[in-house]
């Protein structure tokens, strides 16, 4: 008998062939893209998809074929060779997890898919039981097998070629290849069935089993919505994976971010603190390696910290504002940088002070250059603008190994910077071992300061102020002593600087004003009137609430507002800042009387003397010291004091130390005179026990000079 095909369901089973090698095509991709587990888990799956697919394409090819007779197929045997399909395309799958793919992995491979692919399609033949039996003919039989095999060495050779591709370059090729395998798997099955006759007379003794067009149809469909899912799961997993490396991707990036926010100064971009401290421990590894070898006391390698601190930026912020200061900061970093190699680093470590780290110097000479070419990066003028800024800086260096152990570089080279800030600035200073230990005494200091504050170690020493045409004590200033339990009596020189620096000294000048306030308190309680100044530093003016301070401790011990007058400098006066002007308005309104210290030494403004409304002015001490001998000292001063008439001032001299100075003084008109002339600052029993604070019944209570003083 001559079998006839129908032609629609010859092409339905060439598209199921070409569908199950994409869908074949795309697993295999999926097979190496998970963990151990997951990869067999997709074996498996996609080996009963795949092997249902190519099945299923031989299953409809056969009902494709339209004899006289009835034709079935028995259920078993048809079972078996759909597990033939399955078991060749497990065996497809596992050669596509491999690493690569070897003449001998691709030979054997394609001889064992062949023979699975030609085991299911003679099986499935087998299913149909004629008598007299089917015949094969070995010529177009062995064309199926070579058939096959080709085809299986090509999906292979296809599986590992699409491993090089990318993007939309997978599908196309995809596609293109599917349709290939497609035509070569039915090419295997239509020559296979070529190969088989169907003897005339013959009687299927199968028809009771599977069989008819409807069966046919319900397989087909049921095999390619099973397809269907297949892709439309392997494509979900393809867009799952697709969005766990973009979320990898974003993890890694945010990582990277946050290690740059964790290891980057935020405003400049360089490194911050802890990174220059794990750069420069590398550092200090890599040249102790290489010092390990060296030869009588010959250093192979060294290394050089410069600690870079810029001059007087604390006024560009309260000058121009922080949006200024930011800028600045962020220029004086790109030019730190630009004076560097590339192996060089630069680091931010305060508000404006930076760190470079030089390796591989020769010496101090070439750490030196260095610093030459950072004060003149740091001394060129900022464009600002409206006008250019110029600044300097004040720069310690430190050399590994000749100036200390490792771990204290870096207070070193600070310690030298503060050296070259002492010197006054727009320098540098080269560490030497007397720093070290200024360093640590500097330290163990501010340590007993902070204790001090606890212990009431601290007292107040008054200094009179003289009325200059009767004698007669006006009022007193409060000057801070140290009763240090090792080093005696401190004054104020001593400690103030430690203070600033390590940020006490907001508690020390609220100790003042408290402790001014008690004794003033006692004194009126003894039926004593007195004015009593303070001093008040720029950083208690600029920290907010002073004026609170000052309100809460007159009201505390009784006194009032206009027996405490609150001296500042000239400088912090004049200052446009809204820190500034808010705290010398709050000490108008509470009735404090303020006083201008150092007045002639600043860049003083006449509209700003009218707007703040002093109460006095004090002529600095460096006015007064040249009085005998300078003319120009002479005519400032005379100016100043006729300035203070016209805005009815009362005016201050201090620093008066000889009996010239106070008659050129008297002469020239000045209100009140203060200095080691009349007497020193002193304690309250000294005060007491010098007769100064005798009552001449007067109401209120005036105090006049002992007999002892120049002018009494």
């Amino acid at each position: 008998m001559q079998p006839v095909y129908h032609p629609g369901t010859v092409a339905l089973s060439i598209l199921i062939a070409a569908f199950a090698s994409y869908v074949s095509l795309d697993l295999a991709s999926r097979v190496r893209a998970h963990d151990r587990l997951a990869s067999a888990g997709w074996v498996v799956a996609g080996a009963l998809v795949m092997g249902s697919g190519i099945w299923a394409m031989h299953f409809v090819g056969m009902l494709a074929m339209q004899l006289p007779i009835e034709i079935g197929y028995r259920p078993g045997i048809t079972l078996l060779s759909w597990a033939a399909a399955v078991a060749t395309s497990a065996l497809a799958l596992y050669i596509a997890t491999r690493d690569r793919l070897d003449a001998l992995l691709l030979g054997g491979g394609a001889l064992a898919m062949g023979a699975g692919i030609c085991a299911m399609h003679y099986i499935g033949m087998a299913a149909i039981a004629l008598v007299p039996a089917l015949e094969i003919d070995p010529w177009w039989a062995g064309l199926s097998v070579l058939i096959a095999c080709g085809a299986s060495a090509a999906a292979l050779k296809i599986f590992f070629w699409m491993r090089q591709l990318r993007g939309a370059q997978v599908r196309l090729a995809q596609g293109a290849a599917a349709l290939v395998m497609g035509l070569a798997i039915a090419g295997m099955h239509y020559s296979g069935m070529a190969a088989a006759h169907f003897p005339a007379g013959a009687v299927c003794l199968s028809t009771d089993g599977l069989g008819g067009q409807s069966l046919g149809a319900w397989v087909g469909a049921a095999t390619a919505v099973l397809l269907l899912i297949s892709l439309f799961t392997a494509v979900l997993d393809a867009r799952l994976s697709a969005k766990a490396q973009r979320l990898a991707r974003s993890l890694n990036q945010a990582n990277g971010q946050l290690a740059q926010v964790a290891l980057a100064d935020p405003l400049t971009g360089v490194a911050n603190r802890m990174l220059l401290e794990d750069r420069l421990g590398h550092a200090l590894d890599r040249a102790d390696r290489a010092n390990e070898g060296r030869r009588s006391g010959q250093v192979l390698a060294r290394l050089a910290l410069l600690f870079v601190d810029l001059d007087g930026f604390a006024a560009i912020n309260d000058s121009f504002g922080h949006g200024t200061g930011d800028r600045v900061l962020k220029d004086m970093a790109l030019r730190l940088r630009g004076c560097l190699r590339d192996a060089d680093s630069v680091s931010r470590v305060g508000a404006d002070q930076f760190v470079l780290l030089l390796e591989d110097m020769a010496g101090e000479a070439d750490a030196l250059a260095v610093a030459q070419r950072v004060q003149e990066a740091v001394g060129r003028p900022v464009d600002l603008g409206e006008r250019p800024l110029t600044l300097s800086c004040s720069i310690g260096i430190v050399i590994y190994p000749d100036h200390g152990r490792r771990d204290r570089l870096l207070s070193h080279a600070e310690a030298a910077m503060h050296q070259a800030k002492r010197a006054g600035g727009a320098g540098w200073a080269l560490f030497d071992q007397a720093m070290g230990a200024d360093a640590r005494a500097q330290i163990e200091l501010q340590e007993d300061l902070r204790a001090a504050l606890q212990r009431d170690e601290l007292l107040l020493h008054y200094q009179p102020k003289v009325d200059a045409g009767n004698g007669q004590i006006r009022s007193l200033e409060a000057l801070v002593r140290w009763q240090h339990p090792r080093h005696g009596l401190l004054g104020p020189g001593q400690f103030i600087p430690v203070a600033e620096r390590f940020g006490l000294i907001n508690a020390l000048g609220g100790w003042v004003i408290r402790e001014a306030c008690r004794q003033l308190g006692v004194w009126s309680r003894q039926g004593l009137r007195l004015r009593v100044s303070v001093n008040l530093s720029v950083h208690q003016v600029r920290q907010g609430h002073v004026v609170e301070q000052i309100e809460a401790a007159l009201r505390e011990h009784g006194v009032s507002a206009e027996q405490l007058t609150c001296e500042i400098t000239e400088s912090v006066a004049m200052e446009d800042t809204a820190a500034t002007q808010a705290m010398l308005a709050g000490l108008a309104r509470a009735g404090v009387k303020l006083s201008i210290d150092d007045f002639g030494t600043g860049y003083s403004s006449l509209s700003y003397l009218c707007k703040l409304r002093p109460q006095e002015l004090k002529i600095d001490r460096s006015f007064v010291q040249d009085l005998e001998h300078s003319a120009d000292a002479r005519a400032v001063v005379d100016a100043i004091i006729h300035l203070a008439r016209a805005l009815r001032l009362t005016v201050v001299a201090e620093g008066v130390e000889t009996r010239d100075q106070a008659e050129v003084l008297l002469a020239l008109g000045c209100d009140e005179l203060q200095g080691f002339f009349f007497a020193r600052p002193m304690s309250v029993q000294a005060l007491v026990a010098g007769g100064l604070l005798t009552s001449d019944g007067q109401d209120p209570v005036e105090f006049t000079a002992s007999a002892y003083l120049p002018l009494g």
